[in-house]
């Protein structure tokens, strides 16, 4: 079975979006580099077109690849499934997405797609991991990611720590209260305008 991996873009003080669910400069580094992250520039990974997309640090680029490329699923929170349309039925790695959210999958969306709608955390890690086989699950952070680290269920933390400060808004570890130990960092890449950190999660 794959490890489960929680992950986001992060300000320094541990916030994933601004109280709107606006997530100002943490993404820019997706763009702002020379490197796309397929060597065409305009394969699986770029879904905006033209090949303008995800295009990053050389040094970003290794590690976004890398770790794409191990994952089989994604989950995610009704949250920012709603934000983003859950990406229009093509995640932007793996090719399974599991929600978490007491609504149903929306009535005629996408049906071609892999997404499977669950209403509980824990189940949801489950589910995607019979879906992921022997690949990764990535787990959005936020909310739902608090509460599957709380579980028990989160094997690493990969943070991609933005330099900028917001103050506050959505915590990358949702409502997470009380102390969980990570290991020393065994990834740190410098990138442009953003350090990609990976902690184990001490068991």
């Amino acid at each position: 079975m794959g490890k489960v991996i929680m992950n986001s873009s992060v300000s320094v003080d541990g916030f994933i979006a601004d109280g709107k669910d606006d997530v100002g400069p943490l993404h820019d580094w997706y763009s702002n580099g020379d490197v796309p992250i397929t060597d065409g520039g305009d394969g699986e990974y770029d879904h905006s077109g033209g090949g303008t997309g995800f295009r990053v640090s050389a040094a970003s680029a290794e590690y976004v690849r890398s770790t794409w490329a191990t994952i089989g699923a994604i989950v995610m929170g009704r949250t920012l499934f709603d934000l983003v349309n859950g990406w229009e039925g093509r995640p932007p790695a793996g090719d399974h997405v599991v929600v978490v959210s007491h609504r149903p999958k929306p009535e005629g969306w996408h049906p071609e797609a892999s997404y499977h709608f669950v209403d509980d955390a824990a189940a949801a890690i489950g589910r995607a991991r019979e879906l992921a086989g022997e690949r990764t699950v990535a787990v959005n952070a936020g909310d739902v990611g608090g509460q599957i680290l709380a579980a028990g269920l989160v094997d690493e933390v990969a943070m991609d720590v933005v330099p900028v400060v917001f103050g506050s808004g959505k915590r990358f570890f949702g409502g997470i209260d009380r102390r969980h130990l990570l290991e020393d960092p065994h990834v740190v890449i410098q990138g442009d305008r953003v350090l990609h950190l990976r902690f184990r999660v001490r068991r």
